[in-house]
């Protein structure tokens, strides 16, 4: 296993530590678990970096790195809305995106076909990774920043299936 996939790895290990550390609701732990997150959050950044210098791109880590990363961010998002510090509105609206833009992806690869993630994709997941960190730590731009997420969750999804009806057949 090269370095770029024990990244992706380690972030799925990290989510149940985060969750702990997240659902105990102290002070210190939200801190901990701020931190845990912010941790994952840059072995998103770092894999996918180190894997496409390297040329170290496989197929584990073309499926495991963006399950990771919704994994850690969905369990972020659930477990603020089940602490009353995020609307479970937000959370319906990101996981119907995942869900569904996941859903096409997979329906373009059965045709042979990568659509590459656009600039509001990373745009919306930094975005959505610097608001989960604001609200486990109950800063109020908090909440502005996760509705700005929820902008351009929408933004990428629509950027997302234009470029899939230009490139798959739906028929």
């Amino acid at each position: 296993m090269n370095l770029p996939n024990m990244l992706t790895t380690l972030r799925i290990i990290m989510i149940p530590l985060y969750l702990i550390f997240q659902m105990v609701g102290s002070g210190r732990a939200e801190v901990i678990a701020a931190i845990i997150f912010v941790a994952a959050s840059f072995t998103d950044f770092l894999d996918g970096y180190l894997a496409r210098k390297n040329n170290l791109v496989t197929n584990y880590g073309k499926i495991m790195d963006p399950l990771a990363d919704k994994l850690l961010v969905l369990t972020a998002l659930i477990a603020l809305a089940v602490q009353n510090k995020l609307a479970i509105w937000v959370v319906i609206i990101i996981l119907a995106r995942e869900l569904g833009i996941t859903s096409l992806r997979a329906v373009a690869s059965s045709e042979g076909t990568v659509i590459a993630a656009g600039p509001w994709g990373k745009f919306k997941t930094v975005t959505q990774m610097v608001a989960i960190v604001l609200l486990i730590l109950g800063w109020p731009f908090g909440t502005a920043l996760i509705y700005l997420a929820v902008i351009l969750t929408i933004l990428s999804a629509a950027d997302y299936v234009v470029k899939f009806s230009r490139q798959v057949s739906w028929h």
